[in-house]
């Protein structure tokens, strides 16, 4: 019998780690896992967890390649839809988004890229790397024209799904474009002092000191000009400041907490608003979490900050299993949303996220604040937060729930806003309502 021959095959070279093919590579992996459905942030982790050898410069350009290539998701697909006669392995589509985005960012290094990203595609697909070559190519030539016939296609022009666009559109007539702007730039840095540790203007000494620049908003959080490494924050790991977006930080001094209050955060991880309200003033607050492991995390940071606060794994809906019927005189409802306000921070949620999905946290928050409502002591104050900017989630949910409870009442301090919080440059979108149980009806 004739002995078959073996087919020879080609060895392809290691990608370099310091090199951006290796970074285009790792980027294309996880956005592909994010186009299947997977959620941006734990892929994230778990990507740095196999690959403990990623030093900070691999660890940021993989994040920033990943994270900027999703954010302009719809302007990408819609280039290479232009292109490709047929669908691509999911790795090799999302490699070539990435290296489109980048190409339209730094468009002097189109010759660099489109290299490396052949490079890159030969650990992905090897038999396609000519299609990633000639694509990418294409797209570099028809530069001009490419930007006319994307100006006309409103997902691609403004990088969100089109029932987003429209309802940003209907909710807000005069400021929707400045609110999808917004949620594509960079997000900004915002700090926390530690008030119980430092005082803002010693601290924001301390960061021009340093070389930081900084400024002081009307809240008192500290804007960096700059983000970087809370390793460069001085006095970070002893627990004088703490990294908070701008506008979570209107939280607690909105609530009006006083010494002595019994306090509820009722979803209160990652633990920054819980934070704040133990630096700003001596309550007893409980704090609640569903997840152990998140509960854990914000254990580690009250420590960090010399915090000391009862965290309870729960359901704060499930009032048996962890109320003691000793009502609280306040209660922070930092309730479950569509995050819509902070979708440059978490780019993959404009993608994975459908409209259907709305009605399902109204629902949820709608049990959540009947809940916690009858935890709340006479003349006591909740406030209401969301890190979304749909109505259906804010004024109409308050509306709604002022409507099934005559106790209530919409009692905003002074210096709150009762429109949303809409994203700007510098801080995310959220919404407040501080509602009070009317005296007699405890």
């Amino acid at each position: 019998m004739k002995q078959a021959g073996c087919r020879k095959t080609t060895e392809v070279s290691p990608l370099k780690p310091d090199s951006l093919a290796y970074a285009l590579f790792h980027a294309a992996r996880l956005v592909a896992a994010v186009l299947e459905g997977a959620n941006l942030t734990g892929c994230y982790e778990r990507a740095l967890h196999e690959n403990t050898d990623w030093d900070a410069a691999a660890r940021g350009a993989i994040r920033d390649l990943t994270w900027n290539t999703l954010r302009d998701y719809g302007r990408g697909d819609a280039t290479l839809c232009h292109f490709l006669d047929k669908p691509l392995p999911r790795p090799v589509h999302a490699l070539l988004l990435i290296a489109v985005h980048r190409l339209e960012q730094r468009p002097g290094q189109a010759h660099t890229l489109v290299n490396q990203a052949v490079d890159a595609s030969t650990h992905l697909a090897p038999g396609l790397k000519g299609v990633v070559n000639g694509v990418l190519r294409n797209v570099v030539r028809q530069k001009a024209s490419l930007m006319v016939w994307r100006n006309e296609d409103p997902t691609a022009r403004y990088a969100y799904p089109a029932w987003w666009i429209e309802r940003i559109r209907r909710e807000y007539e005069n400021e929707w474009e400045l609110i999808l702007a917004a949620g594509n730039l960079h997000p900004p840095m915002s700090l926390r002092v530690n008030r119980r540790r430092a005082t803002v203007e010693s601290y924001l000494q301390e960061l021009v000191d340093t070389g930081i620049a900084a400024r002081r908003l009307d809240n008192e959080a500290l804007l960096l000009e700059h983000p970087l490494p809370v390793s460069k924050l001085p006095g970070f790991a002893e627990g004088n400041v703490s990294v908070q977006d701008a506008g979570a930080q209107w939280a607690a001094p909105w609530l009006c907490a006083r010494d002595g209050d019994r306090v509820l955060d009722a979803c209160a991880a990652p633990g920054g608003k819980s934070a704040h309200l133990l630096e700003l003033a001596d309550v007893e607050l409980t704090a609640l979490e569903l997840d152990s492991v998140r509960a854990d995390r914000m254990r580690d940071n009250f420590v960090r900050l010399g915090l000391s606060a009862k965290i309870v794994v729960a359901d704060c809906r499930a009032l048996d299993t962890w109320w003691d019927k000793r009502p609280f005189d306040r209660i922070l409802a930092d309730v479950p949303c569509s995050a819509s306000g902070v979708v440059r921070r978490h780019p993959d949620i404009k993608w994975l996220r459908r409209e259907r999905d709305i009605a399902g946290f109204v629902a949820q928050q709608v049990n959540i604040v009947d809940a916690l409502w009858q935890t709340l002591a006479d003349g006591g104050t909740m406030l209401y937060v969301t890190c979304s900017v749909f109505d259906d989630e804010n004024h109409r949910q308050i509306e709604h729930f002022l409507a099934r409870h005559p106790d209530a009442e919409n009692f905003m301090p002074k210096t709150c806003r009762i429109h949303p919080l809409l994203p700007t440059t510098d801080h995310d979108g959220f919404y407040y309502a501080c509602l009070r149980k009317k005296p007699g009806h405890g």
